[in-house]
């Protein structure tokens, strides 16, 4: 504590009070002084005089509030002045207590107290702020990594389509991928099931995030391209691989979701196999929103009766649809992220935003289709992706 007056006696007096009471002391006879003191030693609180031979009481305590140290001062001003412009003058100058001379040792103490109250406040509330300072670094670098591994997450979770674009004979299949976050639960992809026929799957896992990516990275697995993973490949009596019928394999991954993978989850899926040589596509629709059949002539069809998602009711069965894909006609299968897209009025897209988006780009084909109807969802959403995003389109090539 440093105590700065002019009178020596003043300060003596005051000493007394404050040792006495357990503080320790220094003193300075001037403002300039002080200053020099606190270059070495810097006070907790500082009492001084406001009248003084040279720099006044206010002039120190601006002086040391431009000092710009971490530390907070405490500074009170002791005055014959009570009147409130020079106490408002002292407040501006930065001073936080005034005393009134001659003052008391009671009065004295209990300022000093109250004053100590607010300075262990401060001390505590910056060791909150450190405290807090820190966390906020390490949560800062906890980010960092995070992302780093959600970013590595994502790669891996676009590399499980494979190609963006796959061709079987006169057949041209093109996948859009598009999570709402880092990685997301929907997953579109195709396989080869022997020379004649190919399938085409569309996949969205309820909810978002890592625990609808990790589900969906466990279901790529059951449509790999490695014939001995794939479950919906067999070998038959001939010994040549084939396809399971599209129901069947609806019903095997009903069973497995609910008796051994046990998730409080489930997902919606189209599964389609479709035949190379007369365009005939055998599909089954578990819940997921219906395909679109746009025919050669720019005619829409809806696919398909809905049916229940995979991981509900156990037992459960599904119906397949069979329909035939001529030269220049296209079947799109996209996820309910494309489907309920939603407006600023709150309308959904829907049937005839789809039908919409069909004629509108009915010149694109493939890869630019898909990229295009993009577009035209996120526009229709006003720029906000609400969902993931998730779309395969199978297209027949026109004779040449």
């Amino acid at each position: 504590m440093l105590v700065v007056d002019g009178s020596r006696a003043h300060r003596a007096m005051i000493r007394i009070h404050l040792t006495r009471a357990g503080y320790e002391v220094a003193e300075a006879d001037t403002g300039e002084a002080a200053l020099e003191f606190c270059q070495t030693r810097w006070p907790d609180v500082v009492m001084s005089d406001w009248v003084m031979a040279g720099m006044t009481g206010p002039q120190l305590c601006q002086h040391l509030r431009a000092a710009g140290r971490n530390a907070y001062v405490f500074f009170i001003l002791l005055c014959v002045k009570d009147q409130p412009a020079d106490i408002a003058f002292g407040l501006e100058a930065g001073a936080d207590e005034f005393l009134t001379k001659p003052c008391s040792a009671a009065e004295l103490l209990a300022r000093l107290r109250a004053g100590i109250r607010i300075l262990r406040l401060q001390d505590e509330t910056h060791r909150a702020n450190q405290r807090l300072k820190q966390t906020l670094s390490a949560l800062r670098a906890a980010q960092v990594a995070m992302d780093r591994d959600l970013n590595e997450a994502r790669r891996l979770q676009q590399g499980l389509i494979g190609e963006r674009q796959a061709k079987f004979g006169d057949f041209d299949v093109s996948n859009l991928l598009s999570p709402a976050g880092h990685v997301g639960g929907d997953l579109t992809g195709s396989f080869a099931i022997n020379a004649r026929r190919f399938g085409v799957f569309a996949i969205d896992v309820s909810g978002h995030g890592v625990a609808a990516a990790l589900l969906t990275a466990r279901l790529a697995t059951q449509f790999s391209h490695s014939v001995d993973q794939n479950a919906a490949l067999f070998i038959n009596d001939l010994g040549l691989y084939d396809s399971r019928p599209p129901s069947v394999l609806a019903r095997y991954l009903n069973h497995l979701m609910l008796a051994d993978l046990r998730v409080d989850t489930y997902f919606t899926m189209v599964y389609a196999v479709i035949d190379q040589s007369n365009g005939q596509v055998t599909l089954v629709q578990a819940g997921h929103p219906h395909p679109l059949l746009q025919r050669a002539d720019g005619s829409v069809e809806v696919i398909g009766q809905g049916g229940l998602p995979i991981g509900v009711v156990e037992d459960a069965q599904y119906d397949e649809v069979t329909l035939t894909l001529e030269p220049g006609d296209r079947l799109l299968i996209a996820s309910d992220g494309v489907w309920d897209a939603t407006n600023a009025a709150g309308q959904m897209l829907g049937e005839e935003g789809m039908r919409a988006i069909f004629q509108t780009n009915q010149l694109n084909r493939g890869q630019a289709f898909v990229e295009a109807m993009s577009w035209s969802v996120l526009a229709f959403a006003g720029g906000r992706q609400q969902d993931d995003v998730s779309a395969v389109l199978i297209e027949r090539q026109r004779a040449p």
